[in-house]
C-alpha cells in the first residue's frame, strides 16, 4: 500500500502533506513555490510510492467554486499529463487556513510562527488529507 499525498494548491507557494505507508495519519511534508511542484511531485513520487494525489477544491459557502479554481486547473491537466497513471482526487478545502491559524494557535505558536504562511500551507495540507481519510473511514 502507497503513500496519498495532499496539496494545497496556492498561486505561489503549495503546502504539501502525505500519509504513512499505512494510510494511519497524514503530515506536513514541505511547501514548494507553485513554479517547481511538478519537478517535486515527479522527484517525489520516483522515491516514495504514492498511490493517490488529493489536490484541495477550493469553494464559496454556498458550495459554487471558488476563483482560485481556475488557478488549479491548469496545474491540474499537466498533472495528468505530465503523470497519466497518477489517480487524482479533487477534496473539498474550505475553512482549512482558518483551521491551520487556529492549530498553531492551540500548538501555542508565537506570534511570529503564526505568520509564516508556508507552514499555515504545510498545515492546510495536512487538515485536507486528514479529513480526506476520515471522509472514507464513514
Amino acid at each position: 500500500m502507497g503513500r496519498l499525498l495532499a496539496i494545497d494548491y496556492g498561486r505561489k507557494r503549495c503546502g504539501i502533506a502525505v500519509t504513512d505507508p499505512l494510510r494511519i495519519c497524514a503530515n506536513g511534508l514541505t511547501t514548494v513555490r507553485a513554479c517547481d511542484l511538478m519537478v517535486f511531485l515527479k522527484e517525489y513520487c520516483s522515491k516514495e510510492t504514492v498511490d493517490m494525489v488529493i489536490v484541495g477544491l477550493p469553494k464559496q459557502m454556498d458550495g459554487s467554486p471558488s476563483e482560485s479554481t481556475r488557478y488549479i486547473e491548469p496545474f491540474l491537466r499537466q498533472l495528468r499529463k505530465e503523470m497519466p497513471e497518477m489517480p487524482v482526487e479533487r477534496f473539498d478545502e474550505r475553512f482549512t487556513s482558518t483551521l491551520a491559524h487556529r492549530a498553531m494557535l492551540d500548538g501555542g505558536l508565537g506570534k511570529m510562527a503564526r505568520r509564516d504562511k508556508e507552514l499555515v500551507d504545510e498545515i492546510a495540507a495536512a487538515i485536507i488529507l486528514n479529513d480526506y481519510l476520515s471522509s472514507r473511514q464513514s
